[in-house]
């Protein structure tokens, strides 16, 4: 038996009703005091296995141990009776409640047996905060914090709750170099007063930096157990996704041409209240990738909303090859050329109850290639949906498989093969590689670089900094719903410079932000 076990799940087997083996006799262990990493593609069933373990599903056969012995993990309130705390990807807070009531939800202290004591909830957070080193402001509403208070005030929430394991699933998804920086020196602290945390993570550097040991998962089941320190992160690369792949983007220099998209003076203020776009201009030429960096909230999501329609601003255009896109329909904005990956692709990017050929045809079954009159050419149909699967590397059982039956990066890729296929100029791909496996990451990045060589203009809207940093050709900073900084060249600039402009730490000059207008 593992020395210092706390936590051990022997031959977990999930099967789902429609079949689907998620997780297949997996073995897997941590000990008390470590950080453990817990790495696969999407589809591995590495979330199975922690959804299993914090009592959010039950797995069809297998046993789980804590501290030497066995229990049943039937909800979430059970893992939490056995110290297992989780704090997922979206944050499970309420917006509008101050973070010391966030903190004690479900638990309040109560004043004269009714009332909730307000100060012995901000006393309790105020505790917490100062005994784990997680600096919060209790009286401070969690709609007025920035996203790495809000990641703080999610860890302390499961440390009142008397967690001893953290299931930390992406943690960094959202946040800067500097405030990644910060977590880890908080997760290191928490290790060091005895503290056990599962690390969920896409980022091979950060799992470098600060984890123990990692257990790597692929198709369902654990491709072994390895001490962190002696392993490549192209060996990890490779257990991952069964081959090497090139954690590097290789592109050659762009060579840009003509504006395609002009955006002149956008403002847009939020329900409210808040100025979210404040006189954002810039262009972005044929055969370029322009990346949009910042941290999540100052604009980049508005921003995209504008350019497809999803929202209207209060002043301002944007034009594409000199026609206007503000206002119109989607079916006209994509007539121009504008293919868009949406940022939340269950919401936006497709019809997951629809079939993977209905989705792939979904922007184009009324083109008279598709369809003889009142009647759809389904030959034609088929054709073209197998070849997009076949192009693509779509793994699925056919092309009639429903969307929603796919693991995250299949569902990306089907998106993808019908945003790419659709001939763009345009190319608006917002967060295109969040939360999917490195195989496919890598593919949708090289399909990127590919098209934007062939004379696409990019629009790369993204959180992960070595993403915008590796595809982009240019780049701008967004901050408070400005942009802040224009690099001409991503070449030379290091991931802290970026982070001191997305903090606000430092601003560019009007004349050096104006040059990504293109105007002499």
């Amino acid at each position: 038996m593992e020395e210092n076990c706390v936590v051990r799940m022997r031959g977990i087997t999930k099967i789902y009703p429609n079949g689907i083996a998620a997780n297949q006799s997996v073995d897997f262990s941590i000990r008390e005091g470590e950080i453990h990493a817990l790495m696969g593609e999407n589809g591995a069933g590495k979330s199975t296995l922690m959804k299993i373990l914090f009592g959010l599903e039950q797995p069809t056969s297998g046993v789980i141990e804590v501290r030497g012995k066995e229990v049943s993990i039937s909800s979430p309130s059970a893992a939490i009776a056995q110290g297992i705390g989780m704090v997922h990807q979206h944050f499970m807070l309420v917006p509008s409640l101050t973070v010391a009531e966030n903190m004690v939800l479900g638990m309040e202290p109560k004043k004269s047996g009714l009332f909730m004591n307000y100060p012995k909830a901000v006393e309790l957070t105020k505790s917490y905060a100062e005994k784990f080193n997680l600096h919060v402001e209790p009286d401070k509403k969690v709609a007025d914090i920035p996203v790495g208070m809000k990641q703080k005030v999610e860890i302390l929430k499961a440390l009142v709750r008397g967690a001893k394991i953290l299931i930390l699933d992406e943690p960094t998804a959202v946040l800067t170099t500097q405030e990644t920086g910060e977590l880890f020196k908080e997760l290191k602290h928490l290790k060091e007063q005895g503290y056990t945390i599962i690390f969920i993570s896409h980022k091979l550097k950060e799992i470098k930096e600060l984890t123990d040991r990692l257990t790597i998962m692929r198709g369902g089941k654990s491709m072994g157990v390895y001490n962190t320190a002696e392993i490549s992160e192209q060996e990890i690369s490779r257990l991952m996704v069964g081959r090497d792949v090139i954690l590097e983007v290789e592109k050659d220099k762009a060579q840009p041409t003509d504006v395609v998209l002009s955006v002149k003076g956008l403002e847009y203020t939020n329900e409210w209240n808040k100025k979210m776009l404040n006189k954002v201009s810039f262009a972005l030429r044929k055969g370029e990738i322009l990346g949009v960096a910042g941290v999540e909230g100052n604009g980049q999501r508005e921003l995209v909303d504008m350019l497809f329609n999803l929202s209207r601003p209060d002043a301002g255009e944007a034009t594409v090859n000199g026609r206007s896109v503000i206002g119109r329909p989607q079916s006209e904005i994509r007539d121009m050329g504008v293919a868009h990956i949406p940022e939340d692709r269950m919401t936006f990017g497709v019809a997951a109850p629809a079939s993977i050929e209905e989705n792939v045809i979904s922007d184009r079954f009324d083109k008279k290639d598709f369809n003889k009159g009142p009647l759809f050419n389904m030959k034609r149909i088929h054709e073209e949906a197998d070849k997009l699967i076949e192009e693509y590397m779509v793994l699925c059982k056919s092309r009639k498989q429903p969307v929603s039956m796919l693991s995250g990066g299949n569902i990306q890729k089907v998106v993808v093969a019908r945003e790419f296929s659709s001939e763009p100029v345009l190319i608006i791909a917002d967060q295109p590689t969040r939360g999917i496996d490195v195989g496919a990451t890598e593919f949708i990045r090289k399909k990127l670089v590919e098209l934007s060589r062939e004379g696409a203009a990019v629009l790369l809207v993204s959180a992960d900094l070595n993403e915008v940093m590796e595809l982009s050709d240019s780049l701008v900073i967004f901050y408070d719903g400005r942009i802040v900084a224009y690099f001409e060249d991503t070449e030379k600039l290091t991931d802290i410079e970026m982070g001191e402009y997305m903090l606000g730490l430092k601003k560019q000059s009007e004349e050096e932000i104006g040059r990504v207008r293109h105007e002499n």
